[in-house]
């Protein structure tokens, strides 16, 4: 199914925004149930794999599932050269409709639970080895995003990139934003999953890094991509490989 650039876009802002309604909301209903730290995290990051996985599923066939500025934008760049890649205009539309989404996901998880709308969070996330943990998860999101894309085994991202983002809430410090929009979005609520404004552009400056680091080592890996095959006729626009944050 070729989709239309505004199908994509809306895919692209109703998938960024139910994943952080899950990661907001499933965080508020922990901590309501819980006072262990370790609980509530712990459903927090079962919820966004069993979250994540059903949002690629959905909407992969559509937009891609980035649900990730990083991503769209890693696309981009491996896709440049290659007839019906991702372009800069598609760049220019998923990147504000990922962040749009995201903030409205923040809204709507605490309309869900009567907390203050848009209550900018207080919860700060300001350390260098927490913005380690964030170049650490986005620099591994993408090598698996775009490995599994080398290997032809893109089909698996759904299971594959939900595990990751689980595995990632408990070996990365910082508990894995690797998203710049999910960062953004995570600002406006002040629950158990916010993030202090003030921390998130260190945070989105680390998941840069972690986005060059991640090609990188995709680069290293699996070796320089492959030029596309000349063809007689261009048939652009295909169905993306689903891929996510």
């Amino acid at each position: 199914m070729n989709a239309s650039l505004g199908r994509r876009v809306a895919a692209e802002v109703m998938g960024t925004g139910l994943l952080v309604a899950v990661v907001v909301g499933s965080g508020i209903q922990a901590t309501d149930l819980s006072h262990d730290v370790g609980v509530q995290l712990l459903a927090n990051s079962l919820a966004t794999v069993f979250g994540l996985g059903v949002l690629i599923t959905v909407f992969g066939p559509v937009s891609g599932a980035h649900f990730n500025p990083v991503v769209t934008l890693a696309a981009w760049f491996t896709q440049r050269r290659t007839p019906g890649g991702l372009t800069l205009r598609d760049v220019t539309a998923y990147v504000p409709a990922q962040i749009a989404g995201a903030v409205g996901g923040a809204v709507l998880a605490d309309a869900m639970f009567d907390e203050p709308l848009a209550k900018f969070s207080t919860h700060d996330r300001s350390a260098g080895h927490l913005w380690l943990g964030e170049v650490v998860a986005t620099a591994g999101l993408i090598l698996l995003v775009f490995g599994l894309d080398r290997v032809g085994r893109a089909a698996l991202a759904p299971a594959a990139v939900a595990s990751y983002i689980g595995a990632a809430y408990w070996f990365t410090s910082s508990t894995s934003f690797a998203n710049p929009a999910v960062t953004i979005g995570r600002a406006f609520t002040d629950t158990f999953a916010g993030i202090a404004p003030a921390s998130v552009a260190p945070f989105i400056a680390a998941q840069l890094l972690g986005l060059v680091l991640g090609l990188g080592i995709v680069a290293v890996v699996y070796g320089p991509q492959a030029a596309p095959a000349r063809r007689e006729i261009s048939i652009p626009g295909g169905e993306p490989d689903p891929v996510s944050s």
